[in-house]
């Protein structure tokens, strides 16, 4: 008994004296297949996943994973935080699908401005290019318009004003007549004189305004007047692309040039650019086609061009052919009879001519309009 006691406290003593790596090893030794709560020491880890369906996921391992055959390190490559944002392969393909833009889907301009296209889809499956304008809108001074002498849709009735009336029903009438009566074209009308300074261009502005106050009528007053454009200038309007730009070039169109103005039913079209072969461009076909286009497009409309004079450009009695009116402004006391007689043989192309004395001091008849209402004469 005294051996084997001697041995056991021998024993005892040995274990006391080991260190804790030392009894670790040995332990190790006697379970080789247990795992070891801190994982030991230099014992590989299982391949473990993160669970999603929880709000604190657990890690789970490899051989528990779900059928699409994920990795558990799909969750450092998407981002996965494991809260509220679906599963690691939810996240990826996310991602994946905000790297690879959809390409069926046609970018398209928001706003569309003057020349821009896009691209419409007709009957059958074929596509067609369709323009978009937007056109410009001029402020016209009323005021300033009023200071100058010029009728203004808010004047009261005064001599000037009637006088515009009675002229400008006759042109409508010509216009508009119905039947046999009406001729071609007979709505585009051109206002010229014999000479500058007789009050052409005075008196094509007031027929316009007078004519834009009308309720079932709009007006298109372009200035045609190529070498001296005065229209937009006494109106106050910037000017730009223009009628001879149109006539120049075939890719250009009218309606990208028109301007509108804070007038109702009143529409501008400048002259454009000066050219060296204006009659010649106006004695084209492509002239042909675009007052024809003027004409008939829009039923309703009156166009009024304002020419150069008769005997100072050949311009006007190249348009005279495409007439269907002609206002012959003749300035009183100064314009001779030869010269009136020359001129209206230049233009003699358009059968409709009406002649307008401006600039009188002497009145034989005994019309008072401004005094009926109450308003003196003008």
């Amino acid at each position: 008994m005294d051996l084997i006691e001697r041995a056991a406290k021998k024993q005892e003593k040995k274990k006391k004296g080991v260190s804790l790596v030392e009894r670790a090893a040995e332990n190790a030794e006697k379970q080789p297949f247990a795992e070891s709560a801190a994982g030991g020491i230099g014992v590989p880890q299982a391949k473990k996943r993160r669970d999603p369906s929880s709000m604190n996921p657990a890690v789970l391992p490899q051989d528990e994973a779900d059928d699409s055959g994920e990795e558990a390190d799909v969750d450092a490559k998407s981002g996965f935080t494991g809260i509220g944002v679906g599963s690691p392969s939810t996240v990826a393909r996310r991602k994946q699908d905000v790297e690879t833009p959809n390409t069926d889907t046609e970018d398209k301009p928001k706003s569309l401005a003057i020349g821009m296209t896009e691209t419409a889809e007709e009957a059958g499956g074929s596509k067609k290019t369709v323009r978009r304008r937007e056109q410009k809108v001029e402020e016209i001074d009323i005021n300033s318009l009023r200071d100058a002498g010029y009728i203004t849709p808010d004047m009261p009735p005064n001599l000037m004003a009637e006088e515009f009336r009675i002229i400008k029903r006759s042109i409508l009438l010509n216009a508009f007549s119905k039947g046999t009566q009406k001729s071609k074209n007979s709505n585009i009308v051109l206002v010229t004189s014999s000479n500058p300074g007789e009050g052409k261009s005075f008196c094509a502005i007031n027929l316009a305004l007078s004519i834009a106050t009308e309720q079932d009528t709009t007006v298109l007053l372009i200035d045609a007047d190529f070498s001296k454009p005065e229209v937009l200038n006494r109106l106050g309007v910037a000017g730009g692309r223009g009628l001879m730009d149109v006539v120049a070039d075939s890719e250009l169109e009218v309606g990208d040039c028109l301007i509108r103005t804070n007038v109702p039913n009143l529409v501008l079209l400048p002259a454009g650019r000066q050219h060296n072969l204006t009659t010649e461009l106006l004695a084209s076909e492509r002239m042909e086609m675009i007052v024809d286009e003027i004409a008939n497009r829009y039923p309703d409309r009156l166009v009024l061009f304002d020419s150069p004079p008769v005997l100072a450009s050949s311009a006007a009695s190249v348009m005279a052919l495409y007439m269907g009116q002609i206002v012959f402004v003749i300035q009183a006391e100064q314009t001779t009879e030869p010269q009136i007689k020359e001129s209206l043989n230049m233009i003699s192309a358009c059968e409709n001519i009406n002649l307008l004395l401006n600039q009188t001091r002497f009145s034989g008849s005994n019309k008072k309009f401004a005094t009926y209402y109450g308003y003196g004469g003008r």
